[in-house]
């Protein structure tokens, strides 16, 4: 079984290739409008990618540590999550300038989600006006375990509409690909199949151990960022992912 287990590390990791070297990535998202990726990091900075991992350009938006990214296709925005503020910046996907930073109310019916350090909020995703965000759960206790939900941007505060409780511990990425939400165990270095609908785990991959702190895919691939300093790129279908 050892062998077996050491194996099926090393093919996965045949399977990814680094297409990119960014310092301390943190996030990452697909426009598929204009196909490229876009990157941002711990230490203020956003990026834009080809798939293939050319840097096209890339911008200093000040003393941010950002923790994931997404895109509202709707308004043509890039969302940014800033970690220890509880807040998420809203830039133009063209020339990455900044419109408005809204901070997220702590508090979901009277009791406390957020904090501004172990608990803060630490990815990001979207599905129609819905935006989906993780909380930093590095600690053991499983109530910590949360995805939150916020249906929009427009004040200068967002309200949590909704709570989802899980199991996984350090969740440091997520995705909605066809219609599932995908998060990333940055502890366990697992890919996570989820059901929001049931709550539940749908498919959990293992991945060879590395920093993984975001994800996003394209028709056939799945990229992670890693924070020590790779923009990871799969195959799907070698992954095994259940489509």
């Amino acid at each position: 079984m050892k062998l077996f287990i050491a194996l099926f590390f090393i093919s996965l990791s045949l399977y990814a290739k680094s297409i990119a070297k960014i310092p301390e990535a943190s996030g990452i998202c697909y426009i598929q409008e204009t196909n490229k990726l876009i990157v941002v990091n711990d230490e203020g900075w956003i990026y834009r990618l080809s798939t293939d991992g050319a840097i096209i350009n890339k911008k200093y938006l000040g003393d941010y540590d950002l923790e994931g990214v997404t895109y509202d296709k709707k308004n043509k925005l890039l969302l940014l999550v800033v970690e220890g503020k509880n807040s998420i910046l809203l830039v133009r996907k063209n020339d990455f300038s900044i419109i408005k930073e809204v901070k997220i109310k702590k508090k979901y019916q009277g009791i406390k989600i957020l904090e501004n350090s172990k608990n803060g909020i630490e990815a990001i995703t979207m599905i129609g006006d819905a935006i989906y965000l993780a909380k930093q759960s590095k600690i053991k206790h499983s109530n910590n375990y949360v995805i939150f939900r916020i249906n929009h941007l427009k004040n200068k505060k967002a309200k949590i509409k909704k709570i989802y409780r899980h199991s996984f511990k350090d969740i440091a990425g997520l995705c909605f690909y066809k219609n599932f939400l995908y998060m990333l165990s940055d502890k366990k270095n697992i890919l996570i199949k989820y059901d929001l609908k049931s709550n539940k785990a749908i498919q959990i991959i293992k991945l060879p151990k590395s920093a993984q702190e975001g994800l996003c895919f394209d028709s056939t691939h799945l990229y992670i960022a890693d924070d020590n300093g790779n923009v990871l790129k799969y195959e799907t279908k070698k992954l095994g992912i259940q489509f």
